[in-house]
């Protein structure tokens, strides 16, 4: 069966990105990002969730942190200068990002957002994230995802 690329893909070949499409299986209904590490056969370490927030100020901003970790809310406010930040509503995602959850990536997305990847990804060669659909993911470095989506590196992950 020959691979359907996501927008993702066809973006990152547009500006000539390279990166590795990766598939896994969720006819389970397994979404999780740390089941979804070990079925791609990558560390969870380098496989990362992407997070939508909304800020003190109303403004929206994505953090791309690894599966296992969590948000440190208190760090990434500081990152993005920030009284708060807290997670969007679950209905807010698609009509915000035009991504499901579960699918959500950074690249992409219908409005660029600031963004930030966790301070972790900026030594890793590559980093996998979605690819804009359920069982689909991009392996690539993390500088040019970072160059690609105007991110900058900061500590804001815990756990």
């Amino acid at each position: 069966m020959a691979e359907e690329k996501t927008n993702v893909m066809r973006l990152l070949e547009q500006k000539k990105v390279p990166y590795t499409p990766r598939q896994y299986d969720v006819s389970d209904g397994a979404l999780d990002g740390v089941t979804a590490a070990n079925r791609l056969g990558v560390a969870p370490e380098t496989c990362f969730k992407t997070l939508v927030t909304v800020g003190g100020s109303k403004k929206n901003h994505v953090f791309v942190i690894p599966v296992e970790k969590e948000l440190d809310l208190k760090a990434a406010a500081k990152a993005v200068g920030e009284k708060s930040i807290e997670m969007i509503k679950q209905a807010q995602l698609l009509p915000l990002t035009g991504y499901v959850h579960g699918g959500c990536s950074p690249i992409g997305m219908k409005k660029r957002f600031p963004t930030v990847l966790d301070a972790s990804a900026e030594t890793l060669e590559e980093m996998t994230v979605s690819a804009g659909k359920i069982g689909r993911q991009v392996t690539l470095s993390p500088q040019a995802l970072a160059g690609f989506v105007g991110a900058v590196f900061a500590p804001v992950s815990k756990g």
